[in-house]
C-alpha cells in the first residue's frame, strides 16, 4: 500500500474516523482526497479497530501513518494508540469546523484537505 509522500518511495497509509457527524463525513473526504492526489493511501479504520491482522500489519509496516479524526474524541488515533502504533492526527474541528453546525461543502473540503496536506508535508521533512 505505498503511496506518494513528496517524491520519496515511503509508505503513507491515511485512515478516517467517519462517525455520525458532519466533522466525520469531512474527514473521510478529506481522507479520500488525500487519497485521489496521492499523499498517501487510503485503509480501513474500522478493520484496525476490530484487530483484523492484515491491517494491522499493514500499519505496523508503514513509514507514516497519518488519522484524520473527525473530533477531539480522537477515535481513530486511541485505536492505533490502542495497538501501540504510532500515528500522526489530524482533527477536523481544529479547521474551524463545529462539529454538528458547519456545513460540509465541496469548498470547505478542499480547503481542509490543502492545510492538512501542507501539515502531512512539513511533518515528513
Amino acid at each position: 500500500m505505498a503511496g506518494c509522500d513528496c517524491g520519496s518511495e515511503k509508505t503513507v497509509l491515511i485512515t478516517a474516523c467517519s462517525g455520525a457527524a458532519n466533522t466525520g463525513l469531512l474527514a473521510d473526504q478529506v481522507a479520500r482526497s488525500l487519497r485521489a492526489d496521492k499523499t498517501g493511501s487510503m485503509t480501513c479504520l474500522a478493520a484496525l479497530g476490530a484487530e483484523l491482522s492484515g491491517y494491522v500489519e499493514s500499519a505496523r509496516g508503514a513509514d507514516r501513518n497519518i488519522v484524520i479524526d473527525g473530533c477531539p474524541v480522537g477515535c481513530g488515533a486511541k485505536i492505533y494508540a490502542k495497538l501501540g502504533i504510532p500515528c500522526e492526527q489530524h482533527i477536523m474541528t481544529d479547521f474551524g469546523v463545529e462539529k454538528g453546525k458547519t456545513a460540509i461543502t465541496p469548498d470547505l473540503t478542499a480547503e481542509v484537505a490543502a492545510a492538512v496536506k501542507a501539515k502531512i508535508a512539513e511533518a515528513g521533512k
